[in-house]
């Protein structure tokens, strides 16, 4: 393991190491090197909790100080200045610990091969944020893969990464194909696909009392603004809305994804 010796320089932001850290903000960058960035102290700890994954972990002296656990198990440290760990991060207060991670995401039959009985598909969503709390909800409710098709955020953009806070570590990450074809794939391999529809003919409390959550399941969610292509909802085998009991119009894309994966969650547990 390299770690810093008493009397090393501290890395700038015009060291090489670091420039070449910064370049990873970039989608370009990162699948030109097949790497990204997990910042804070959360993140870096699940990242370094999987196996191989962290190449290089970043930290201010503070920091080390700090997190003496985390910094004993990275393969390379290297302690930065503020300014250099200002550029590496990009939240406006960092915590002072940014890790070079190697990507997470394998082929979709990689995933299916593990026979998942809970699977989240994102489609056509471009807020990393929203992308991040789902994939979080997902890790939550007991999805065991995310896939993230051709028409989705990356789930390596930083704000993705910080939004799953480490969750992004803890499920089977599927990246890229057409939406489309990833439904048909998943109907091929035994899941029961479901279309979150706010316009959908049946009831999530209705179409659960009614068995209809049982079995292995994949569910897919579309953006807020337009929700799912018409092509893909109708290639589900259900199209499920979540009931809105009072005023309010409907529910967030965040919000309806924990209600319809919990629902899912207790149906599984009672299997």
């Amino acid at each position: 393991m390299q770690q810093p010796r008493p009397g090393d320089g501290l890395f700038t932001e015009r060291t090489p190491r670091v420039v070449a850290a910064r370049k990873l903000q970039r989608r370009k960058d990162r699948d030109a090197t097949g790497r990204f960035l997990a910042e804070g102290p959360q993140a870096v700890r699940e990242a370094l909790a999987a196996p191989k994954t962290v190449r290089e972990l970043f930290a201010t002296a503070e920091a080390a100080d700090r997190y003496p656990e985390l910094i004993a198990q990275a393969p390379t440290v290297s302690i930065v200045t503020d300014a250099a760990m200002a550029s590496l991060a990009e939240t406006v207060h960092p915590q002072g610990l940014v890790a070079v991670c190697e990507f997470l995401d394998l082929p979709l039959h990689d995933a299916l091969r593990a026979t998942p009985r809970l699977v989240v598909v994102l489609a056509g969503i471009a807020d990393p944020g929203n992308a991040g709390t789902v994939l979080r909800t997902a890790d939550a409710a007991g999805a065991a893969a995310v896939i993230f098709p051709d028409d989705t955020v990356d789930p390596y953009n930083g704000k993705c990464v910080r939004a799953s806070a480490g969750s992004l570590f803890h499920v089977d990450v599927v990246r890229g194909g057409d939406t489309l074809t990833t439904v048909g794939l998943l109907r091929d391999a035994g899941l029961r696909v479901l279309a979150a529809d706010a316009y959908g003919a049946r009831d999530l409390e209705e179409y659960a009392d009614d068995g209809g959550l049982s079995g292995r399941t994949a569910w897919v969610f579309g953006a807020e603004a337009h929700g799912l292509a018409p092509a893909v909802a109708e290639a589900a085998h259900a199209r499920v809305k979540v009931p809105i009991h009072g005023r309010a119009e409907s529910l967030n894309l965040a919000a309806a994804a924990a209600v319809c994966l919990y629902a899912s969650a207790r149906a599984l547990s009672r299997e």
